[in-house]
């Protein structure tokens, strides 16, 4: 809708809720909402939303589509474990060991299990195939995305950051022109600690979890399969990681620091075009 008024020549500004809401007056109805919403856009400080692109919006399909078949697969496989841990079967940790588990159980002759319940497992078994083979054709597509799209190649030169990380930046922060600074989209995201300060005391609690939880998730995913070989190799950003280690940061607390140092990182690559290198200095 935003891009069909832009399309007639009108000016879109979006707001969220969460600002537009402490300028309704009293009651909710459509009139002080309206009154609500004009004063609120007028404010000089009010933050407005980018409109998102037709390009981004696809992506960010993808994204959500991608994202409830993996809750699905995680749904039907525990179903799964429960089903088969009620008969005495109990399988070893790990979704591979799983699969191979149940196929190999399935090969075999009763096994224990009735004929209704091994027929049961049977469907399950299948269905899971058919949402693997979904997950894998959306990663090829997610693949074929970054490989033809500028952007998301310099964001996949930062390690950490892979092809599901790189294009759910792109739908949704674009190129990253709502943020003026690098920091202000670590805030945005949530990996900042949250502040409450009173009379100029200021106090820092746990990180505010603000922001896209899809995204911030994955970049925290990210840094912590990264977080390894970073803090052994002989760059600035890793003895940066090195150094906190040492100091007995906690590793949780080091993987939600990576994680915004990696969307410091992103933030350069889509808003100056610049491509990572490991001898770039970082700051602390």
């Amino acid at each position: 809708m935003g891009r069909l008024f832009a399309g007639h020549g009108h000016e879109i500004r979006l707001m969220s809720p969460e600002y537009v809401r402490p300028y309704v007056k009293a009651q909710k109805n459509d009139d002080r909402d309206a009154e609500g919403i004009a004063e609120a856009a007028s404010r000089p400080t009010m933050r407005f939303v980018e409109l998102k692109s037709q390009d981004q919006l696809d992506i960010q399909t993808l994204h959500r589509v991608r994202s409830r078949l993996v809750a699905e697969r995680r749904s039907l496989i525990n179903q799964l474990r429960a089903i088969m841990l009620e008969r005495g079967t109990i399988f070893p940790v790990g979704r591979r060991k799983l699969e191979l588990g149940v196929d190999a159980l399935l090969l075999q002759g009763e096994a224990g299990l009735s004929p209704r319940i091994r027929r049961l497992i049977g469907d399950l078994r299948t269905e899971w195939r058919h949402l693997d083979e979904k997950i894998e054709s959306l990663n090829a597509e997610f693949v074929e995305l970054a490989r033809n799209d500028a952007a998301a190649r310099r964001l996949t030169s930062i390690p950490g950051i892979g092809v599901l990380n790189a294009t759910a930046l792109i739908a949704a922060v674009g190129n990253a022109g709502s943020f003026a600074k690098a920091r202000d989209l670590g805030a945005w995201l949530g990996l900042v600690p949250r502040q409450h300060t009173t009379g100029g005391k200021p106090r820092l609690l746990g990180i505010s979890k603000r922001g896209n939880t899809y995204l911030r998730t994955l970049l925290i995913h990210g840094a912590r399969a990264s977080l390894p070989s970073i803090s052994r190799s002989d760059t600035p950003l890793g003895r940066w990681l090195k150094a906190m280690l040492e100091r007995g940061v906690h590793r949780n607390a080091a993987v939600v620091a990576l994680a915004n140092k990696l969307a410091r990182i992103a933030w350069a690559a889509l808003r100056k075009g610049a491509t990572f290198e490991r001898s770039y200095p970082v700051a602390v």
